[in-house]
């Protein structure tokens, strides 16, 4: 595999959330709608844990959009340019090797700065007086709020989570990812796929659907976000989420509160989107904060002190394996795909 890079000139370095600067493309290489390979070198500005980082973008061990092979991270996506795959590798001095291949390989290369976290912002979050959170941002240094630009397939992806046990929506996911996505461009790991573009899961037949494990009520929200794809892309022009983005996000059919910060978290960045609903997240903030669960209005009391970076401070709580005790069965998995 060729890890020199598609553009000459010297590697980019990246600070704040400015977008790269290629040199002169290598004489030969198509234009840039038609790019097939490109790469930099990221040097962010602050300390960044590329694993930690993206983490939340990967839909459980199954995922075909992402792989982790031990010494880089794969990522496939479908971006305006067309399909992309990129590869991501961590040096011991902390710059990250970029590679991007497909239609898409430069609107890729061009946010991997977003994507590891560039114009996230910690300075303002104080967790001194929490022992717990303080350990966990002291040994998490470098993790950071991803963005990664994908408002349509992280609001998919966040609907089929819906009212299901994670294991269940993956599954999904994983099925609908592989039957109607395509395959990754470039040297991907056998397997990979990239996911449908709006279009492309509009036409998903709703038999595959129910195949795929997917009541009638989540894949309606699906097609209707599709049918708004164009908007609710823009909504990345406001910024990373806030009021008004979940405003927009929520005018989708099908798409609460819950679905709305799933996806202002991953696609727009957004520090302060606790997912209000979620079926186990106050439970897991209540014993982390005061060693007994709590109920969403009971969360959003103790996470209040941190209004602005409450998000932050959930990751947090997340990298610092806090398990709340167990205190009756799991939740049994149905599989209705053959009824």
């Amino acid at each position: 595999m060729s890890d020199g890079p598609a553009w000459t000139g010297r590697a980019c370095r990246f600070a704040g959330v400015a977008r790269p600067s290629y040199a002169v493309p290598v004489i030969g290489v198509m234009a840039p709608e038609r790019v097939s390979e490109a790469s930099t070198l990221y040097a962010p500005a602050q300390p960044v844990d590329l694993a930690a980082t993206i983490a939340p973008l990967r839909r459980g061990p199954g995922d075909p959009t992402f792989r982790n092979d031990g010494v880089a991270v794969w990522r496939t996506s479908t971006t305006p340019l067309g399909p992309a795959t990129l590869r991501l590798v961590q040096r011991a001095d902390g710059t990250v090797r970029a590679q991007a291949w497909g239609a898409g390989a430069e609107w890729a290369i061009d946010g991997v700065p977003e994507l590891l976290g560039a114009g996230d912002d910690w300075s303002g979050l104080d967790v001194s007086a929490v022992p717990l959170l303080a350990d966990a941002r002291r040994r998490n240094a470098g993790l950071r709020l991803t963005r990664c630009r994908q408002v349509v397939e992280m609001m998919v992806a966040a609907i089929l989570e819906q009212k299901i046990t994670v294991v269940e929506a993956h599954r999904s996911w994983a099925w609908l990812v592989r039957r109607h996505g395509t395959p990754a461009p470039g040297p991907a790991p056998a397997g990979m796929t990239v996911p449908p573009d709006a279009e492309g899961w509009r036409r998903i037949p709703s038999w595959d659907w129910h195949r795929a494990g997917v009541d009638p009520k989540r894949s309606r929200a699906a097609i209707e976000a599709t049918r708004v794809a164009a908007g609710l892309e823009r909504t990345l022009d406001l910024g990373r989420g806030g009021a008004e983005v979940a405003k927009r996000l929520r005018t989708v059919p099908g798409v609460g509160i819950w679905t709305a910060a799933e996806t202002s978290q991953r696609a727009h960045g957004d520090p302060d989107a606790p997912s209000i609903g979620d079926l186990h997240l106050s439970t897991l903030v209540g014993t982390a904060l005061v060693g007994t669960a709590v109920d969403d209005d009971g969360m959003l009391e103790l996470l209040e002190p941190w209004r602005g970076h409450r998000q932050r401070v959930v990751r947090l709580i997340y990298r610092a394996a806090v398990r709340p005790p167990r205190r009756g069965p799991r939740i049994t998995i149905q599989d209705h795909r053959s009824h």
